[in-house]
């Protein structure tokens, strides 16, 4: 994953599948970077750029909000009843991996 070329934290938060016949999972990117995200045009060739487009093209919506000296982009897909039988795995607490950290919630 690239995201800004400074540390970022990546939280994603699951619903309780079995307490609502729709729930939201939420996916958020902090980082320390004060600058807006913009979408951008990549030619064929790029290595990046294409984030913002993928998730705007994935995610039911998108957005993103100034936190501190950075920000804070998050997108949330809707998911229906009568997905998955089996209901995620649930965690908590910061977890480094790769050296990118991330939070289920």
């Amino acid at each position: 994953m690239v995201h800004t070329g400074c540390p970022a934290v990546l939280r994603l938060c699951l619903p309780d599948v079995e307490a609502a016949e729709e729930a939201v999972v939420r996916l958020e990117v902090a980082d320390r970077s004060g600058r807006a995200p913009v979408p951008r045009c990549v030619d064929g060739e790029a290595t990046g750029g294409r984030g913002l487009a993928l998730v705007d093209g994935l995610a039911d919506r998108w957005g993103w909000s100034p936190e501190g000296p950075g920000k804070r982009i998050w997108c949330e897909l809707d998911r229906c009843a009568g997905g998955s039988e089996a209901a995620p795995a649930r965690g908590g607490g910061v977890t480094a991996y790769d050296g990118l950290a991330y939070e289920v919630v």
